[in-house]
Protein backbone atom coordinates (compact mmCIF):
# COMPACT_ATOMS: atom_id res chain seq x y z
CA UNK A 1 0.00 0.00 0.00
CA UNK A 2 1.55 3.66 -1.19
CA UNK A 3 2.23 5.83 1.89
CA UNK A 4 -0.38 8.28 2.24
CA UNK A 5 0.21 11.55 0.53
CA UNK A 6 0.89 15.20 3.08
CA UNK A 7 -2.88 16.52 3.66
CA UNK A 8 -3.53 19.81 4.87
CA UNK A 9 -4.74 20.51 8.18
CA UNK A 10 -8.00 19.11 8.59
CA UNK A 11 -9.33 21.69 10.97
CA UNK A 12 -8.44 24.37 8.13
CA UNK A 13 -10.27 22.39 5.88
CA UNK A 14 -14.03 22.23 7.86
CA UNK A 15 -13.20 26.31 8.48
CA UNK A 16 -12.20 26.87 4.96
CA UNK A 17 -15.16 24.54 3.53
CA UNK A 18 -18.20 26.07 6.43
CA UNK A 19 -16.62 29.46 5.01
CA UNK A 20 -17.08 29.04 1.22
CA UNK A 21 -20.73 27.66 1.81
CA UNK A 22 -21.73 30.43 4.13
CA UNK A 23 -19.65 33.31 1.91
CA UNK A 24 -19.07 34.87 5.40
CA UNK A 25 -16.34 33.80 8.14
CA UNK A 26 -18.71 34.75 11.28
CA UNK A 27 -21.73 32.72 10.08
CA UNK A 28 -18.42 29.95 9.71
CA UNK A 29 -17.49 30.59 12.85
CA UNK A 30 -20.97 30.03 14.24
CA UNK A 31 -21.81 26.80 12.82
CA UNK A 32 -18.08 25.42 14.34
CA UNK A 33 -18.25 26.60 17.85
CA UNK A 34 -15.11 29.23 16.69
CA UNK A 35 -14.63 33.15 16.94
CA UNK A 36 -14.41 34.81 13.18
CA UNK A 37 -10.34 35.00 14.16
CA UNK A 38 -10.20 31.44 14.27
CA UNK A 39 -11.68 30.91 11.11
CA UNK A 40 -9.79 33.83 9.37
CA UNK A 41 -6.71 32.19 10.64
CA UNK A 42 -7.54 28.64 9.63
CA UNK A 43 -8.53 29.66 6.28
CA UNK A 44 -5.09 32.13 5.71
CA UNK A 45 -2.88 29.37 7.39
CA UNK A 46 -4.64 27.06 4.11
CA UNK A 47 -3.97 29.74 1.50
CA UNK A 48 -0.07 29.55 2.99
CA UNK A 49 -0.07 25.81 2.63
CA UNK A 50 -1.54 25.30 -0.94
CA UNK A 51 0.23 28.56 -2.06
CA UNK A 52 -2.73 30.76 -3.56
CA UNK A 53 -5.57 33.11 -2.10
CA UNK A 54 -8.86 30.48 -1.90
CA UNK A 55 -10.76 34.16 -1.42
CA UNK A 56 -10.75 37.76 -2.06
CA UNK A 57 -10.80 40.06 0.83
CA UNK A 58 -12.61 43.32 0.58
CA UNK A 59 -12.91 44.70 3.98
CA UNK A 60 -14.99 42.57 5.93
CA UNK A 61 -16.31 40.95 2.87
CA UNK A 62 -14.77 37.70 1.60
CA UNK A 63 -15.63 36.13 -1.97
CA UNK A 64 -14.17 32.81 -2.76
CA UNK A 65 -12.23 32.70 -5.64
CA UNK A 66 -13.40 30.13 -8.57
CA UNK A 67 -10.44 28.01 -7.78
CA UNK A 68 -11.83 28.10 -4.04
CA UNK A 69 -15.67 27.57 -4.71
CA UNK A 70 -14.41 24.28 -6.88
CA UNK A 71 -11.94 23.04 -4.13
CA UNK A 72 -15.24 23.49 -1.13
CA UNK A 73 -17.44 21.62 -2.82
CA UNK A 74 -14.75 18.72 -3.22
CA UNK A 75 -14.31 19.07 0.52
CA UNK A 76 -18.11 19.06 1.12
CA UNK A 77 -18.80 15.70 -0.64
CA UNK A 78 -15.55 14.42 1.29
CA UNK A 79 -16.86 15.28 4.63
CA UNK A 80 -20.63 13.52 3.69
CA UNK A 81 -19.20 10.68 2.70
CA UNK A 82 -16.91 10.56 6.05
CA UNK A 83 -20.03 11.33 7.80
CA UNK A 84 -21.86 8.49 5.71
CA UNK A 85 -18.88 6.26 6.42
CA UNK A 86 -19.57 6.69 9.89
CA UNK A 87 -23.44 6.22 9.82
CA UNK A 88 -22.83 2.71 8.44
CA UNK A 89 -20.80 1.74 11.58
CA UNK A 90 -23.79 3.00 13.73
CA UNK A 91 -26.90 1.55 12.44
CA UNK A 92 -28.83 2.37 15.55
CA UNK A 93 -28.52 6.04 15.49
CA UNK A 94 -29.32 6.05 12.11
CA UNK A 95 -32.99 5.52 12.60
CA UNK A 96 -33.48 8.98 13.91
CA UNK A 97 -31.03 10.61 11.12
CA UNK A 98 -33.02 12.65 8.57
CA UNK A 99 -30.49 13.34 5.76
CA UNK A 100 -31.82 16.59 3.58
CA UNK A 101 -29.78 18.00 0.02
CA UNK A 102 -30.21 20.82 -1.22
CA UNK A 103 -28.71 23.74 -3.61
CA UNK A 104 -26.45 25.65 -1.04
CA UNK A 105 -28.14 28.98 -1.78
CA UNK A 106 -31.37 27.96 -0.30
CA UNK A 107 -29.93 25.42 2.11
CA UNK A 108 -28.10 28.66 3.62
CA UNK A 109 -30.17 31.32 2.71
CA UNK A 110 -33.61 30.31 3.32
CA UNK A 111 -33.62 26.13 4.83
CA UNK A 112 -30.83 26.20 7.49
CA UNK A 113 -32.30 29.12 9.60
CA UNK A 114 -35.45 27.80 9.98
CA UNK A 115 -34.30 23.98 10.75
CA UNK A 116 -34.04 25.02 14.56
CA UNK A 117 -37.81 25.04 14.87
CA UNK A 118 -38.37 21.52 13.37
CA UNK A 119 -35.32 20.33 15.55
CA UNK A 120 -37.35 21.79 18.73
CA UNK A 121 -41.10 20.02 17.86
CA UNK A 122 -39.02 16.62 16.73
CA UNK A 123 -35.55 16.43 19.10
CA UNK A 124 -35.41 12.66 18.68
CA UNK A 125 -34.47 13.48 14.78
CA UNK A 126 -30.89 14.55 13.73
CA UNK A 127 -31.00 16.49 10.36
CA UNK A 128 -27.75 16.14 8.46
CA UNK A 129 -28.17 19.00 5.92
CA UNK A 130 -25.87 18.97 2.56
CA UNK A 131 -25.31 21.56 0.35
CA UNK A 132 -24.76 20.72 -3.57
CA UNK A 133 -25.09 22.44 -6.85
CA UNK A 134 -24.74 18.82 -8.24
CA UNK A 135 -28.08 17.20 -9.07
CA UNK A 136 -27.12 13.79 -7.03
CA UNK A 137 -28.71 10.35 -7.41
CA UNK A 138 -30.96 10.31 -3.55
CA UNK A 139 -31.01 6.60 -3.44
CA UNK A 140 -27.55 5.82 -4.24
CA UNK A 141 -26.13 8.18 -2.22
CA UNK A 142 -28.32 7.55 0.89
CA UNK A 143 -30.32 11.04 0.77
CA UNK A 144 -33.33 10.95 2.46
CA UNK A 145 -35.02 14.43 1.01
CA UNK A 146 -33.62 16.37 -1.78
CA UNK A 147 -35.08 19.82 -2.37
CA UNK A 148 -34.40 20.83 -5.81
CA UNK A 149 -34.72 24.13 -8.04
CA UNK A 150 -36.28 22.60 -11.44
CA UNK A 151 -39.16 21.23 -13.62
CA UNK A 152 -40.73 19.08 -11.49
CA UNK A 153 -39.77 15.94 -13.70
CA UNK A 154 -37.54 13.48 -11.56
CA UNK A 155 -38.15 9.99 -12.74
CA UNK A 156 -38.38 7.57 -10.43
CA UNK A 157 -39.16 9.72 -7.42
CA UNK A 158 -41.72 11.34 -5.29
CA UNK A 159 -42.12 15.09 -6.01
CA UNK A 160 -44.51 17.49 -4.60
CA UNK A 161 -44.22 20.88 -5.85
CA UNK A 162 -43.08 23.53 -2.85
CA UNK A 163 -43.09 27.23 -4.25
CA UNK A 164 -42.54 29.37 -7.13
CA UNK A 165 -40.01 32.26 -7.49
CA UNK A 166 -39.23 35.47 -9.73
CA UNK A 167 -36.33 37.79 -10.34
CA UNK A 168 -35.51 41.40 -10.00
CA UNK A 169 -32.81 43.22 -10.49
CA UNK A 170 -31.00 44.75 -6.71
CA UNK A 171 -27.60 47.08 -6.42
CA UNK A 172 -25.86 47.65 -3.38
CA UNK A 173 -27.00 51.49 -2.36
CA UNK A 174 -23.30 52.19 -2.51
CA UNK A 175 -22.94 51.60 -6.46
CA UNK A 176 -21.48 53.98 -8.32
CA UNK A 177 -21.92 56.40 -5.53
CA UNK A 178 -25.40 55.62 -5.03
CA UNK A 179 -26.16 56.97 -8.33
CA UNK A 180 -28.65 53.92 -9.15
CA UNK A 181 -30.78 53.31 -12.09
CA UNK A 182 -33.95 55.20 -11.75
CA UNK A 183 -35.18 53.79 -14.91
CA UNK A 184 -35.41 50.23 -16.53
CA UNK A 185 -33.93 52.41 -19.60
CA UNK A 186 -31.00 53.20 -18.01
CA UNK A 187 -29.90 49.29 -17.04
CA UNK A 188 -28.55 49.85 -20.47
CA UNK A 189 -25.65 51.58 -18.87
CA UNK A 190 -25.71 49.98 -15.91
CA UNK A 191 -22.45 46.91 -15.01
CA UNK A 192 -24.82 43.78 -15.10
CA UNK A 193 -23.55 40.97 -13.08
CA UNK A 194 -24.12 37.44 -14.93
CA UNK A 195 -25.57 34.29 -13.97
CA UNK A 196 -26.63 30.99 -14.69
CA UNK A 197 -29.68 33.04 -15.12
CA UNK A 198 -30.38 34.79 -17.76
CA UNK A 199 -31.25 38.82 -18.22
CA UNK A 200 -33.49 38.24 -21.49
CA UNK A 201 -36.67 37.43 -20.16
CA UNK A 202 -36.32 40.15 -17.64
CA UNK A 203 -35.33 42.50 -20.41
CA UNK A 204 -38.31 41.66 -22.04
CA UNK A 205 -40.79 42.27 -18.90
CA UNK A 206 -39.21 45.25 -18.86
CA UNK A 207 -39.96 46.32 -22.58
CA UNK A 208 -36.48 46.73 -22.97
CA UNK A 209 -34.65 45.79 -26.27
CA UNK A 210 -30.94 45.00 -24.39
CA UNK A 211 -29.17 41.89 -25.76
CA UNK A 212 -27.53 39.18 -23.25
CA UNK A 213 -24.42 40.64 -21.20
CA UNK A 214 -21.28 38.70 -22.38
CA UNK A 215 -17.93 38.71 -20.99
CA UNK A 216 -16.65 39.30 -16.84
CA UNK A 217 -17.45 36.65 -14.35
CA UNK A 218 -20.11 34.24 -14.77
CA UNK A 219 -21.18 33.65 -11.01
CA UNK A 220 -22.82 30.09 -10.70
CA UNK A 221 -23.94 30.54 -7.16
CA UNK A 222 -27.26 32.66 -6.27
CA UNK A 223 -24.86 33.48 -2.74
CA UNK A 224 -21.77 34.55 -4.96
CA UNK A 225 -24.00 37.01 -6.97
CA UNK A 226 -26.05 38.35 -3.99
CA UNK A 227 -22.72 39.14 -2.16
CA UNK A 228 -20.86 40.85 -5.48
CA UNK A 229 -23.78 43.06 -5.46
CA UNK A 230 -23.44 43.85 -1.86
CA UNK A 231 -20.03 44.63 -2.98
CA UNK A 232 -20.86 47.32 -4.67
CA UNK A 233 -19.59 45.52 -8.23
CA UNK A 234 -22.81 45.92 -10.61
CA UNK A 235 -26.86 45.08 -10.74
CA UNK A 236 -27.60 41.34 -10.12
CA UNK A 237 -30.36 39.65 -11.40
CA UNK A 238 -31.67 37.89 -8.30
CA UNK A 239 -34.05 35.58 -7.22
CA UNK A 240 -36.86 37.08 -4.54
CA UNK A 241 -36.39 34.25 -1.99
CA UNK A 242 -32.64 34.49 -2.06
CA UNK A 243 -32.27 38.04 -1.56
CA UNK A 244 -35.01 39.06 1.05
CA UNK A 245 -32.12 38.97 3.92
CA UNK A 246 -29.80 41.91 2.08
CA UNK A 247 -33.22 43.58 0.81
CA UNK A 248 -34.77 43.90 4.87
CA UNK A 249 -31.44 44.66 6.06
CA UNK A 250 -30.46 47.59 3.36
CA UNK A 251 -27.51 45.86 1.75
CA UNK A 252 -29.11 45.13 -1.30
CA UNK A 253 -31.78 47.81 -2.99
CA UNK A 254 -34.74 46.79 -5.28
CA UNK A 255 -35.01 47.92 -8.81
CA UNK A 256 -38.28 48.91 -10.21
CA UNK A 257 -41.24 47.10 -9.46
CA UNK A 258 -40.72 44.66 -12.58
CA UNK A 259 -40.45 40.95 -11.88
CA UNK A 260 -40.07 37.70 -14.41
CA UNK A 261 -41.38 34.75 -13.48
CA UNK A 262 -38.72 32.04 -12.72
CA UNK A 263 -39.72 28.55 -15.35
CA UNK A 264 -37.76 26.84 -12.27
CA UNK A 265 -39.67 26.11 -9.25
CA UNK A 266 -38.70 24.64 -6.12
CA UNK A 267 -39.45 20.79 -5.40
CA UNK A 268 -39.62 18.19 -2.71
CA UNK A 269 -38.52 14.98 -4.06
CA UNK A 270 -37.58 11.39 -2.03
CA UNK A 271 -37.04 7.85 -3.38
CA UNK A 272 -40.34 6.14 -2.67
CA UNK A 273 -39.27 4.02 -0.36
CA UNK A 274 -38.11 6.75 1.96
CA UNK A 275 -41.18 8.32 2.10
CA UNK A 276 -42.52 5.60 4.68
CA UNK A 277 -40.13 6.67 7.06
CA UNK A 278 -41.56 8.76 10.03
CA UNK A 279 -38.82 11.04 10.18
CA UNK A 280 -39.73 11.91 6.33
CA UNK A 281 -43.05 12.12 6.85
CA UNK A 282 -42.45 14.71 9.93
CA UNK A 283 -40.17 16.56 7.75
CA UNK A 284 -42.32 17.16 4.99
CA UNK A 285 -45.09 17.89 6.79
CA UNK A 286 -43.09 20.57 8.65
CA UNK A 287 -41.30 21.94 5.61
CA UNK A 288 -44.76 22.52 3.57
CA UNK A 289 -46.43 24.52 7.12
CA UNK A 290 -43.41 26.41 6.66
CA UNK A 291 -43.39 27.35 3.06
CA UNK A 292 -46.97 28.09 3.33
CA UNK A 293 -46.07 30.71 6.65
CA UNK A 294 -43.27 31.99 4.21
CA UNK A 295 -46.15 32.74 1.39
CA UNK A 296 -48.72 34.45 3.98
CA UNK A 297 -45.64 36.64 5.54
CA UNK A 298 -44.88 37.46 1.94
CA UNK A 299 -48.43 38.31 0.86
CA UNK A 300 -48.70 40.67 4.14
CA UNK A 301 -45.64 42.64 2.71
CA UNK A 302 -46.37 43.06 -0.39
CA UNK A 303 -50.26 44.83 0.96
Amino acid sequence: MAAPRRMPNFSALRAFEAAARHQNFSRAADELHLTHGAISHQVRALEEDLGLLLFVRNGRHVTVTPGGLRFAQTLGRAFADIADGADALRPAAHRGRLTVSALPSFAARWLAPRLGQFIEDHPGTEIALHSSSELQDLARDGIDVGIRFGRGHYPGLVSERLMGDSYYPVASPHYRGGRLPATPADMAQATLLRSDEPWLPWFQAAGLDLPEPRGGVLLQDQSLLIRSAVDGNGVALVRHVMALREIADGALVRLFDVAAASRNEYYFVCPPEALARPPVQAFRTWLLGAIARFAEEQAARSR
